[in-house]
């Protein structure tokens, strides 16, 4: 008896967000088809021209535009930001300072150094735990 191994797929929307990159953005024959695991792997390791002017230039996703200005998708939601942006968009934005991306920014430091705050007190616990089983 012989196996067949079938070949792992991935829809458009899934590889898209794996990738980095906006689904409208991107050929149609992407959008159309599905993406293997090997295809995949195979775009991330050597990209296609249109792959890297996407991650250039966007339009970008929300994960990416958030990243890209230091602040949550929620912090983006809460300044107005609902739909994907160009690198220049976000460029502007960093540019024009809004009172609502300083205020999330803030938010945001906030957040990591709770994290960080956390996860100090959380590797004190567990290094007097392990003493005291010493």
């Amino acid at each position: 008896m012989t196996s067949h191994q079938s070949t792992q797929t991935m829809k458009p929307a899934t590889a898209a967000k794996k990738l980095g990159v906006y689904l409208q953005a991107t050929p149609a024959e992407f959008q159309e088809g599905v993406v293997s695991r090997t295809e995949l792997s195979a775009l991330q390791t050597d990209p296609p021209e249109w792959l890297l002017e996407l991650r250039r230039s966007g339009p970008h996703p929300r994960p990416v535009v958030a990243a890209r200005l230091g602040v949550s998708i929620a912090g983006l939601a809460r300044g107005g930001v609902t739909e994907a942006l160009t690198t220049e968009q976000i460029e502007a934005l960093k540019a024009e300072n809004p009172a609502w991306l300083r205020r999330e920014r803030a938010t945001q430091a906030e957040v990591r150094k709770e994290t960080v705050r956390i996860k100090e007190k959380k590797a004190e616990r567990d290094d007097r735990s392990d003493g005291e089983r010493s």
